[in-house]
C-alpha cells in the first residue's frame, strides 16, 4: 500500500519563509556597510580638517598645538531577521495562512583616538620638512609658488661668494618682497613648462692597480660596477651612475658635463636635509633673473604658525612681480586667507570656533587659491604620517 501526500499552498508557503526572510539581509548588508564606510570616511576627514584650522587659531593666539588621530575603527554590524505565518483574521481568507516578517539592524562602532604627543608629535611637527616631500608635490603639477610660499621658510642666494638670505616673512620688508618676486620668477618658468625638477645623475669613478683585484674580485664588480681596464698603466677603473640630490633648474642637468653634476651634487652635499638646491642660469629660458642658492623647508609647526601670525600680527601684502619676470597666473597678496569672525561665518565650506572667534577658510573670486591652499595644507599633514601607535601615548577608546 502506497501513502501520497501532496503539499497545499500553505505548507509551500511555509517553506518559502526561511528563503524571503534571508532576503532582506542580502540586500540589506551589502548597502549598509557601503553606506558606513562613506560615513566614517567623511567624518574622519571633516575632523582632520577641522582640527587644521582650529591649530591655525591656537598659532594666531600663541596657543600650544595639538592633534589628535584616530588610530582604529571596529565596527560590528547585527542583522536580525524573524518571519512566520498567521490566518488571516478576517474576510473569506480566514483560513489562509498570511506571512508575517520582522528585523533588525544595529552597529556597534569602537573607535580608538590616539593623541599625538611626544615623539610623534616631535617627528611630525616639529621637525623640518625634506626635500623628498617637497620634490614630491612638484611632481605632481602643483602650482610652485603656492608650495613655496607655504613651505619655504628661506632663499638663500649665493652671488660672487657673497650670501644673501630672503626670508618669507613679512616682518622682513626687503627679504620678504625679494623672496616672493624670486618665487613668482619660479611660477612663471613653471607656467611656460621650462622648470626642472630632477635628481642628478652623474657618474662617480674609482682607479685602482690592476695587481689589486684577483679575477674573482673583478667578476664580482662588474655585477655592480662597470670595469675598464688599462693595459699601460695596468689599472683598472670602475664607474657607477649614481642619482644624487633634486636641483631646481631652468634647464635640464643631464645636458651638463659629469664634472658639472658632480659640482652641483657636492654644493647639495654641504646643505641641510631640509634645503634644496636652485640654479637658474642665464643662457636657458627666463635667465634674464637668475637665481642660484637653497630653499630651506620649515617644519609642519612653522606653517601652521606662519598662516596663523598671518592672521592679524604679520599680515602678507601684495608684491608686485619683477619687471624681469614674464606675467604670471595668480599672485594674491596670502598665502592662505583665513576669516576672523566674532560670529560664525555665512556660506563657510569649513569653520570652529575658538576663543569666542570663528575662523574660517575665506572664499574665493574665480581661481581656488585658498582651496588649493588648504588642500595643499592637508596633504602635507598627510605626508608627515606614520603609524599610530597605542604604545606612545594613552589611548582613548569610544564605544558607541
Amino acid at each position: 500500500m502506497m501513502l501520497r501526500i501532496s503539499l497545499g499552498k500553505h505548507c509551500r508557503l511555509l517553506l518559502l519563509l526561511p528563503l524571503l526572510a534571508m532576503l532582506p539581509a542580502c540586500i540589506s548588508s551589502p548597502a549598509l556597510l557601503d553606506d558606513a564606510v562613506i560615513s566614517y570616511d567623511k567624518s574622519i576627514t571633516e575632523s582632520l580638517s577641522k582640527q587644521l584650522l582650529l591649530n591655525i587659531a591656537r598659532a594666531q593666539q600663541h596657543q600650544p598645538m595639538h592633534f589628535t588621530g584616530i588610530s582604529n575603527i571596529a565596527a560590528t554590524f547585527n542583522f536580525q531577521m524573524s518571519a512566520g505565518a498567521t490566518p488571516a483574521f478576517t474576510g473569506n481568507s480566514g483560513s489562509s495562512i498570511v506571512p508575517t516578517f520582522g528585523g533588525s539592524i544595529s552597529e556597534n562602532p569602537t573607535i580608538s583616538i590616539v593623541p599625538m604627543e611626544g615623539e610623534e608629535f616631535t617627528r611630525r611637527l616639529l621637525t623640518p620638512l625634506q626635500e623628498s616631500k617637497l620634490t614630491m608635490l612638484l611632481r605632481q603639477g602643483t602650482d610652485i609658488d603656492l608650495i613655496l610660499r607655504l613651505l619655504i621658510d628661506q632663499l638663500r642666494i649665493t652671488k660672487d661668494n657673497q650670501e644673501s638670505i630672503y626670508q618669507n616673512n613679512p616682518a622682513d620688508r626687503q627679504g620678504y618682497r625679494l623672496f616672493r618676486q624670486a618665487v613668482l620668477h619660479l611660477s612663471a618658468i613653471q607656467d611656460h613648462h621650462a622648470l626642472h625638477v630632477k635628481s642628478l645623475l652623474f657618474d662617480r669613478n674609482w682607479t685602482l692597480p690592476a695587481t689589486s683585484l684577483s679575477a674573482s674580485d673583478l667578476a664580482e664588480l662588474q655585477r655592480e660596477f662597470t670595469v675598464n681596464f688599462d693595459a699601460v698603466r695596468q689599472q683598472i677603473t670602475l664607474s657607477k651612475r649614481v642619482t644624487g640630490h633634486i636641483i631646481l633648474s631652468n634647464y635640464d642637468p643631464s645636458t651638463l658635463s659629469n664634472a658639472e653634476r658632480q659640482a652641483l651634487q657636492q654644493e647639495s652635499d654641504n646643505l641641510p636635509v631640509n634645503e634644496v638646491l636652485v640654479d637658474i642660469r642665464a643662457g636657458y629660458p627666463f635667465g634674464e633673473l637668475p637665481l642660484h642658492g637653497a630653499l630651506r623647508l620649515r617644519s609642519f609647526h612653522n606653517v601652521l604658525n606662519f598662516i596663523g601670525q598671518g592672521i592679524t600680527e604679520q599680515q602678507e601684502y601684495s608684491v608686485p612681480r619683477n619687471p624681469l619676470t614674464p606675467e604670471v597666473k595668480e599672485n594674491p597678496a596670502e598665502t592662505l586667507g583665513i576669516l576672523l569672525s566674532p560670529t560664525e561665518p555665512d556660506k563657510a565650506d569649513l569653520s570652529v570656533k575658538f576663543g569666542g572667534s570663528y575662523y574660517a577658510i575665506k572664499p574665493d573670486a574665480g581661481y581656488q587659491w585658498n582651496r588649493e591652499g588648504f588642500r595643499l595644507l592637508y596633504q602635507v599633514f598627510q605626508m608627515t604620517m606614520s603609524e599610530l601607535s597605542q604604545q606612545s601615548a594613552p589611548s582613548i577608546t569610544i564605544s558607541k
